[in-house]
């Protein structure tokens, strides 16, 4: 039998579906359902926060509820699909409670905010992080974690600095985040590649390169990878630790959407460190605010000197603003809340895009849809001319990542491109994935 308040759910989704409420109307108040269903308003509240949480209604305090579920799109009401664009959806931003805690953070390091802090960051933040990485099995003290400008800026800082091995290569992933391959570059140091697909990197390939290739030190993306969005296995990552020992080669571990995962068997790479080889490196910018632009590293006793003497040259010190309202925001349980949110908004799209993928005909095309996550890669036919479905596609306002953008110097023989659905809504993700199988099926796969 069905409980009160989720009746009370179903008869306001009757009435959007039969468009006797619309998009920015007031619901029905507290009182009016109570009485309907002869039940306490607190069960109609209930309700009501369900919605709420669905992002399909909005509170106004002192007014009350209002509608923002819109009915279904067609094609010919999208302006554009972005799918190349990597950011939150912008109703996932909590703009309200980080408001509120960067008001607080003016009060309380208002001594702080006009002069400098600490180039490592402030000691409040890392203690709360100390505690929030324990909750992903990253365990460390405040002394080694280190508050950076974004992943971005330690990601530089470590592709630019020397490390204890003395070696001058950089190992990536093949594909792999494509402003990884820019900041090596920049910094003069030589990209090596090893490639990873839908099952994996070949270890033993590995293995030669660790032993012959002079690696400084392997970027890798164990989980929700940019851009397969596939996960390494446990063993695969035990292995790649073993590795680094034998042949003294430091692993830099990329987990920027370590929030969103909601399989919490999933260990990271540092996790199986026991000879301090993996330097872990965390964004706050991907799955909660991409403007704070705060990461964290942890890193071991033999590079801290080092890497502190080059964050002193990038800024003296992180924005203490950001850092404090930071604090504040995991501090409170607000981060939690908002992560609760996103991992199931973030699963609902990845489901959204598993059933328009289910019914199409896939002849010759391959993919790999993941639990959850931002991105997936699809590899087409050596028949499909990327150029030309690149342009065939922007002429209908959709838009993807080429492949080519992901592998150093461009230099690729796949046929390949990335899709990210983080920040459209399951409408757009519908509509994009027919306007693109559209174009693609007008190249006569069979």
């Amino acid at each position: 039998m069905e409980k009160k308040y989720e009746l009370i759910i179903k008869y306001i989704e009757k009435l959007v579906a039969s468009n006797q409420l619309k998009q920015g109307q007031r619901l029905p108040t507290i009182r009016t359902l109570a009485i309907k269903y002869k039940c306490n308003k607190s069960t109609v509240i209930r309700a009501y926060k369900e919605l709420e949480l669905n992002h399909k209604i909005y509170a106004i305090p002192k007014s009350g509820y209002y509608l923002v579920e819109k009915n279904e799109l067609n094609k010919d009401e999208i302006e554009a699909i972005d799918f190349s664009e990597v950011l939150p959806e912008s109703k996932l931003l909590p703009y309200k409670e980080f408001n509120h805690c960067i008001n607080r953070a003016v009060e309380l390091y208002k001594n702080n905010l006009f002069s400098y802090s600490h180039a490592q960051g402030l000691k409040s933040l890392r203690k709360v992080l100390v505690n929030h990485f324990s909750e992903y099995q990253i365990f460390t003290s405040e002394e080694n974690v280190f508050i950076t400008a974004g992943a971005q800026q330690a990601l530089s800082i470590l592709s630019k600095m020397p490390f204890p091995n003395g070696k001058k290569n950089i190992l990536v992933e093949q594909p792999t985040y494509s402003l990884m391959h820019e900041l090596v570059e920049i910094n003069g140091d030589r990209l090596v590649g090893i490639k990873r697909d839908y099952n994996g990197i070949d270890l033993k390939e590995l293995d030669r390169i660790f032993k012959h290739g002079n690696i400084k030190f392997f970027y890798t993306i164990p989980r929700m990878h940019n851009p397969l969005g596939t996960d390494y296995s446990e063993k695969e990552k035990k292995r790649i630790v073993e590795l680094a020992e034998k042949y003294d080669v430091y692993i830099v571990e990329d987990d920027y959407l370590a929030d969103i995962d909601t399989n919490k068997k999933v260990l990271p790479t540092y996790y199986y460190d026991t000879s301090e080889r993996v330097i872990y490196v965390k964004s706050f910018s991907k799955a909660f605010m991409p403007g704070i632009r705060i990461g964290a590293v942890v890193i071991h006793e033999k590079l801290k000197k080092e890497f502190l003497k080059h964050k002193k040259l990038y800024d003296l010190n992180t924005s203490v603003l950001a850092q404090g309202a930071l604090e504040i925001f995991i501090n409170s349980g607000m981060y939690k809340n908002h992560i609760k949110k996103a991992q199931l908004e973030y699963r609902k799209k990845m489901d959204s895009l598993r059933q328009c993928l289910k019914g199409l005909n896939k002849n010759g095309i391959e993919f790999f849809v993941p639990p959850t996550g931002f991105f997936i890669w699809i590899k087409l036919p050596k028949k499909v001319n990327m150029t030309i479905l690149i342009k065939r596609l922007e002429e209908r306002k959709v838009y993807i990542a080429s492949g080519e953008k992901f592998f150093i110097k461009n230099n690729s023989n796949e046929n390949s491109f990335r899709i990210c659905i983080s920040k459209l809504t399951k409408d757009e993700i519908r509509i994009g994935i027919q306007i693109l199988f559209e174009e693609i099926f007008r190249f006569k796969i069979e």
